[in-house]
């Protein structure tokens, strides 16, 4: 008696049927199973699936490897490698030991992989591929068409989830964890909840990975590559993998998965949702969300190249230089001249303190030096542009307010000093001290180098002038040199006169300003 194909059916789903008389598999030649017990799947675009009972399976099996993988409908799969002479084959069957109920009848059954290079004698059966017709829909039609108009991954995620509302998908809580790649944030987390129908969305640092609450949650399990999780809530008898479980039982909860979202790198994000609904979600909901997965993964994937493009761009170039770059100014040549005060604040001592200290010792010390240069100079108002060396390049445009740019570097230049001092009187702390320079004047800002390696910086005499003042006060020992024009009132600070510095064609006339005086203001 010939098995049953199924007419077409709308949404997703899964079919078990028993094979009639004796089914066998053999690879090469050698049996690997015969039963005649054996059933047939047809699930929803993939062809049919022959499942052994374990007993009725000959061929010698390695115990479970560590690949796992997860399809919403059937659970989480496990691997065996077959273990023939001389004919092994690595993860060549794969079992749901705990199936859905969805797909309940092949538990504890065995099937073999394609790649395991099994032959199927079906005796009388014929098993065709059914005719599953097109899978579509307002959800699919949605993202294939308005969703790459949504603005946000915010938008996106309360977007998608109000479509999965409106097709009857019984959702209290949809969330997806994004990992990024930038130096302080390990990723996004949106969460998405039908109570208050606003996404909140959470930035972890890299802590989370050492945290006990993401230690033993789904995220990690999803995101290390060990397959999905699915989770009835509302039976007495469930047991609880991980604790965030019993949460959400807590708030009504009675339904869970949560799926990889895969990026085209190969990081593995993770969708998770929620039903509070008695029935939970069916077969048909969870498949059409899986199918969908891929095309919402490459959303938020987008939405994170874009993160992610500006945070590092921020951090290696400085938050104005990142945003002329994401504006297309990225070209050799593209640039603008402004009026701006330079700073260049140089660690003294650099060589000495590398020797006292040694190699791991200097580097804190550096990364210690940086960060309170950094910190100090965008609270005022400026912008890193780059660490050369042991040295700190910092701009400060003029825009309509060339006095406020020489206060902002002026008053930089005495908080790092300050602050420096500070750092050197905490117990363990280094003696630490700068030689900065500050000059004003026109420079072009934007690109330049070659076409293959470009630099986002500063050209102009200004910049010139400011490496030489810092270089110019280490010989007379005073911490700050600034040229004339940086001060309205010279009395300010210690006269110097005019000073010739190397590579600058004509005298500077400048002026030490003392590290105990505190912030006054610059040229008017």
């Amino acid at each position: 008696m010939d098995t049953q194909v199924h007419a077409p059916r709308q949404g997703y789903g899964i079919i078990v049927e028993p094979l009639q008389g004796l089914i066998t598999a053999r690879r090469n030649g050698t049996l690997l199973a015969q039963s005649t017990r054996a059933k047939v799947m047809y699930e929803t675009r993939l062809p049919p699936a022959i499942y052994f009972p374990a007993e009725d399976v000959t061929a010698p099996l390695s115990p479970h490897t560590s690949l796992q993988t997860f399809c919403p409908f059937k659970g989480t799969a496990s691997y065996r490698d077959i273990l023939l002479p001389g004919d092994g084959v690595q993860n060549g069957v794969w079992a749901y030991e705990e199936a859905m109920p969805e797909a309940a009848a092949i538990s504890g059954h065995i099937g073999f992989m394609p790649g395991a290079g099994a032959e199927f004698d079906l005796g009388g059966n014929k098993v065709q591929m059914p005719d599953y017709g097109n899978i579509s829909g307002p959800v699919i039609d949605w993202l294939l068409r308005d969703a790459a108009l949504v603005p946000t991954p915010e938008n996106l995620t309360a977007a998608l989830a109000e479509k999965l509302v409106e097709q009857g998908i019984y959702l209290s809580r949809l969330a997806v964890m994004a990992w990024s790649l930038h130096p302080l944030i390990a990723g996004k987390n949106f969460i998405w909840q039908k109570k208050t129908g606003e996404v909140t969305t959470y930035a972890p640092s890299y802590e989370i990975h050492d945290h006990p609450a993401y230690q033993n949650s789904p995220l990690r399990h999803v995101s290390n590559g060990l397959g999905g999780v699915r989770h009835r809530l509302d039976s007495c008898c469930s047991d609880d993998a991980f604790p965030i479980l019993e949460d959400l039982r807590k708030e009504g909860a009675t339904d869970y998965v949560a799926m990889p979202l895969r990026f085209s790198d190969g990081r593995i994000n993770v969708l998770t949702l929620t039903s509070d609904h008695p029935n939970g979600f069916s077969t048909a909901n969870l498949g059409l969300i899986f199918e969908c997965s891929d095309v919402i993964a490459r959303y938020y994937e987008i939405f994170m190249q874009r993160e992610n493009a500006q945070s590092l761009l921020e951090t290696y170039v400085g938050k104005r230089t990142g945003a002329r770059v994401l504006g297309g100014e990225i070209r050799r040549g593209d640039g603008d001249e402004i009026d701006a005060a330079i700073m260049f604040c140089d660690l003294r001592g650099s060589t000495r303190l590398e020797e006292q200290l040694g190699r791991q010792d200097y580097i804190a010390l550096l990364n210690q030096f940086f960060e309170t240069a950094s910190t100090i100079v965008h609270d005022h108002g400026g912008e890193v542009l780059k660490f050369i060396g042991d040295a700190v390049l910092a701009v400060f445009p003029a825009g309509s307010s060339p006095d406020k740019a020489r206060r902002q570097a002026l008053n930089s230049a005495r908080a790092i000093v300050t602050r420096l001092e500070e750092i050197a009187g905490e117990e363990d702390g280094h003696r630490c001290e700068a030689a900065i320079g500050i000059a004003y004047g026109r420079v072009t800002y934007g690109n330049v180098g070659s076409r293959e390696r470009l630099d986002f910086t500063v050209i102009g005499q200004a910049a010139n002038i400011a490496a030489r003042l810092g270089d110019y006060g280490k010989t007379v020992n005073y911490p700050i040199v600034v040229s004339r024009d940086i001060l309205s009132d010279p009395s300010q600070g210690v006269s110097l006169g005019a000073v010739s510095l190397h590579n600058v064609s004509r005298p500077v006339t400048c002026i030490a300003i003392p590290a105990a005086e505190k912030p006054q203001a610059a040229a008017e």
